[in-house]
This record gives C-alpha cells, sequence and structure tokens, in this order.
C-alpha cells in the first residue's frame, strides 16, 4: 500500500535495467521513480524484487539541462539495502544523463551508481551501471 501509494505520486514511473542495491545479489530489474525535491533536486528510488528485496533512495542534489531541456545530468546520494538471506547496508553515489523525448513523455537514461557496503560485510562496487525508461507525468 505504501509503494502504491508512493508511485501515485511519481513525476515519473519506470523500470532500471542494470545493478540496483541488491545487483551483487542477482537483483537486475527495478521499479524506477523520480520524485520532485526542489528546483534542481529529486529523489530518484528503485526497489528491486528477486533472490531479495533491494531498495535505494537516492537524493540527486544537482540536477541541471544541458544546453535546453532534452537532456538532463544529476548527481545524488543516498542509502541502499537488501533484504534476503543476508542483510547487506550501505551508501550508494550516482551520476546519470537522460534524455526527456519532446511530444512524447518517455525518459531515456543510463547512470552509475557505485556503493560502500557497510554491513552485512565493508566492501566496494563500483559496476552499478544502469539503464532507465521512465514514463513522465504532466
Amino acid at each position: 500500500m505504501l509503494f502504491a501509494t508512493t508511485a501515485l505520486s511519481a513525476q515519473e514511473l519506470g523500470i532500471r535495467f542494470g545493478n540496483t542495491a541488491a545487483g551483487s545479489q542477482s537483483n537486475n530489474v527495478a521499479v524506477d521513480g523520480i520524485f520532485a525535491a526542489g528546483e534542481f533536486s529529486r529523489i530518484h528510488a528503485d526497489v528491486s524484487f528477486g533472490n531479495g528485496v533491494g531498495v535505494d533512495a537516492l537524493w540527486d542534489f544537482l540536477y541541471r539541462p544541458l544546453g535546453g531541456e532534452a537532456f538532463s545530468w544529476y548527481v545524488g546520494v543516498g542509502p541502499s539495502l537488501f533484504i534476503g538471506n543476508k542483510f547487506w547496508l550501505g551508501v550508494s553515489g550516482e551520476i546519470g544523463l537522460e534524455y526527456a523525448f519532446n511530444g512524447v513523455p518517455i525518459v531515456l537514461g543510463i547512470d552509475w551508481r557505485p556503493t560502500f557496503w557497510l554491513l552485512e560485510k565493508t566492501t566496494f562496487e563500483a559496476g552499478g551501471f544502469g539503464l532507465n525508461i521512465r514514463y513522465r507525468f504532466k
């Protein structure tokens, strides 16, 4: 219920292919959502299912258009967790580029999310590349 309520208030909702919070745990597809947090910031959240549940909730504190409104880039950071056979908790960074189609409410994006895992064990993963396909509301 909470996820459904949150999804209804999303400004963009879609799918992320690639490494998610649970990428090392074989979750490579996630529900991807964008929520406004100001003129040049937003929350970029993912929930993935597979061998467990993975969650990323990243605050993109810098979100700027590149020479127009079609291309944008962003940088962010936030918590990541995985609940399955083991419990993983960490901090992920994010840098990405996206393209919003003109006249069609579709946004395509690519991003990189390195993660520093603090719990189950302390480790660093640098391979968090993903492709985002989202529907833009409004």
